[in-house]
């Protein structure tokens, strides 16, 4: 694996933007998507709460994907980045009951 810092792009999903000034993507650095991710919230202070738990993990609603693949089932935070990826956040919507 190499150790080159890549500059990848974060879509940022419609309800999280009023964190980062309405922004749809945000260029980060990071070797690693736990990296990148550090650095997004770095950036944007407001948005950790809503990625994070109070132990520093992803909150369970909320699924990474590098590309297509979900990170859970790659190498979760630790997987590598190389250059140009693309991460997304994506929310878990839950459902409910309309009235």
């Amino acid at each position: 694996m190499s150790t080159t810092t890549a500059t990848v792009t974060i879509r940022i999903p419609t309800p999280l933007r009023s964190f980062t000034n309405e922004q749809a993507t945000v260029e980060v650095q990071g070797t690693t998507v736990g990296e990148a991710l550090a650095h997004l919230v770095e950036q944007f202070p407001r948005l950790k709460p809503h990625l994070f738990n109070e132990e520093g993990r992803l909150r369970s609603f909320v699924n990474i994907y590098l590309g297509d693949e979900d990170i859970r089932y790659l190498q979760r935070e630790a997987t590598p980045l190389n250059p140009g990826a693309e991460l997304s956040i994506v929310p878990s919507v839950a459902g409910g009951k309309s009235r």
